[in-house]
């Protein structure tokens, strides 16, 4: 039924679903308070701080750009006026054993040419195959799925329509099966299975249609001037100029449900505050909603479903050997070994690989700074996700650092100790974090055919309730999250649109609110 604008729908939690959800609704006139349990707004975008020095901890790459520029747009602002970014010309950087190198570019013909380098021409013809299928997935599921609602199997297959379209997105393959196809160079194989721990999965597990991976990175990966958390800070402001009022510091523990209504009617906070809500949008992971609806606790999915965890570094170091780009990845000898040990037997991987984010760098590997001290180093490995359970130890925590350190000079690199000391990020860290979660940081892992459609859409279980997070439909990373965010919004205006509303002066060209209303309609 419509409502007032003076009904406030609350967003839990200001990370990146959550900040697009409250511009977007704020955007078509809704007054928006979003409650978030820690002291600043960004969820995974987060910062840690080592000797002075602020670190991205979160997320290292943007890409979708298009993603940005719609959310933006919908507040009647420009992206490019907001926030500097940069084109990466090298997408990454990539080493295995004895320092064996090969760069992914942004121009194809540049990564050919290094393939046909490294590898041979055949080996570069089957990037040429490999990069043309990976369009053509993304071209299928762009706005059949990825930009569009939760579907189902059948959903989906109407949407996509043509045979041929369904049969190249290859539904029923292993990502790490699709690759051998294109690729007799395990190395290769290795490289773009990688795609699959983007969505915190195994490449030997999850489908072949996170080949389009492969493609969304080809369209462009875009370096932010003053990092991802400068993302975060811009996306706050943003929603504040639109009327947005956020509340800090005050975690929600309930979601009250009306029981005459079964529907939304209030949230709780840690503080004891109770403030009514008809409607709210949980950004948050969706294993620690039944606790929030006081339905059960733990994650319902169990922790054979989780995605990957990790132990995140940030340090100042000094590297020596190898050059580094923006970001370089480090390959381990025994890839299925790696992701054996962490979904098969919960454990460490004995040989990680190892991800490097140089901060200080540009994404061809030059210092912004002119090469004087060190750099801020950001390193990540995979671990299993029971951070709920098991926490690791001070030997355990340096079992993993020794063992990403290994790795790194087999590969050619070496990294100076520095007084300061590190921050570490490990699995019961992360699930202190993000509750529920077990420190698994994607969700539930996209394993088997059916994965896809294994995640909840923005309609939430009881009336009035919608999600958004990386841990619903589409997925996991900073555009996904974004476009969740958007689709939660526009499920709520849609169930419930304003009859009519004040138009914001940033789309209106500078009209006060009482001179600018407009009818609502529910968006497509």
């Amino acid at each position: 039924m419509p409502v007032s604008s003076d009904d406030a729908v609350v967003v839990i939690g200001a990370g990146m679903a959550g900040l697009a959800a409250a511009i977007r609704l704020a955007s078509a006139g809704y007054r928006v308070v979003v409650c978030e349990a820690h002291a600043e707004g960004g969820g995974k975008m987060r910062r840690v701080e080592v000797g002075g020095q602020d670190f991205d901890a979160g997320p290292t790459v943007l890409a979708m750009k298009w993603v940005f520029e719609a959310l933006f747009a919908a507040a009647g602002r420009q992206l490019d006026d907001e926030l500097t970014l940069f084109p990466s010309s090298v997408i990454a950087r990539h080493y295995w054993r004895g320092g064996a190198c090969l760069d992914l570019h942004a121009d194809q013909t540049e990564s050919m040419r290094a393939i046909a380098d490294f590898a041979g021409r055949r080996e570069a013809d089957g990037y040429r195959r490999f990069a043309a299928d990976s369009r053509r997935v993304y071209e299928v599921l762009k706005g059949s799925f990825i930009d569009a609602s939760r579907p189902n199997p059948v959903s989906l297959s109407r949407r996509i329509g043509r045979p041929g379209d369904l049969f190249a997105i290859k539904p029923f393959a292993t990502l790490w099966s699709a690759l051998g196809g294109y690729f007799a160079d395990i190395r290769l194989r290795q490289l773009f299975a990688r795609y699959a721990t983007y969505c915190g999965s195994s490449p030997y597990l999850s489908p072949a249609t996170l080949m389009l991976v492969a493609h969304v990175e080809q369209e462009g990966v875009w370096m932010i001037k003053g990092g991802i958390r400068a993302l975060a800070a811009r996306l706050e402001k943003l929603a504040v100029s639109l009327g947005v009022e956020f509340r800090y510091g005050d975690a929600v523990t309930e979601i009250a449900v009306d029981p005459s209504r079964r529907a939304v009617s209030a949230i709780l906070t840690r503080s004891g505050r109770q403030i009514p809500a008809r409607q709210v949008i949980y950004n948050g992971d969706v294993a620690a909603l039944p606790r929030l609806l006081g339905l059960a606790s733990g994650n319902q999915k169990g922790e054979g479903q989780r995605s990957l965890s990790a132990v995140v570094s940030c340090r100042l170091a000094e590297p020596q050997g190898v050059p580094l780009a923006h970001h370089t990845v480090f390959f381990s000898d025994d890839y299925q070994g790696e992701f054996d040990a962490i979904f098969s037997r919960g454990q460490p991987p004995a040989d990680p690989t190892v991800y490097l984010c140089a901060q200080d760098r540009d994404a061809a590997g030059y210092l912004a700074h002119g090469g004087n001290g060190p750099e801020r180093i950001y390193a990540l490995m995979n671990m299993p996700a029971n951070g709920d359970r098991h926490r690791l130890d001070e030997s355990e925590v340096s079992t993993c650092l020794k063992s990403m350190d290994m790795r790194l000079a087999m590969n050619g690199l070496t990294l100076s100790n520095h007084p300061e000391p590190p921050n570490i990020t490990t699995p019961d860290r992360f699930a202190g974090l993000y509750p529920g979660t077990g420190g698994a940081l994607y969700g539930v892992a996209s394993h088997g055919w059916m994965a896809s459609f294994a995640r909840p859409g923005s309609q939430g279980p009881v009336p009035g309730l919608y999600l958004a997070g990386g841990s619903v439909h589409p997925g996991p990373g900073l555009p996904m999250a974004a476009i969740s965010g958007r689709l939660a919004a526009e499920r709520l205006m849609a169930d419930r649109p304003l009859t009519r509303r004040s138009r914001p002066a940033a789309i209106t060209g500078g009209m006060s609110t009482e001179q600018a209303t407009a009818d609502v309609s529910p968006s497509p």
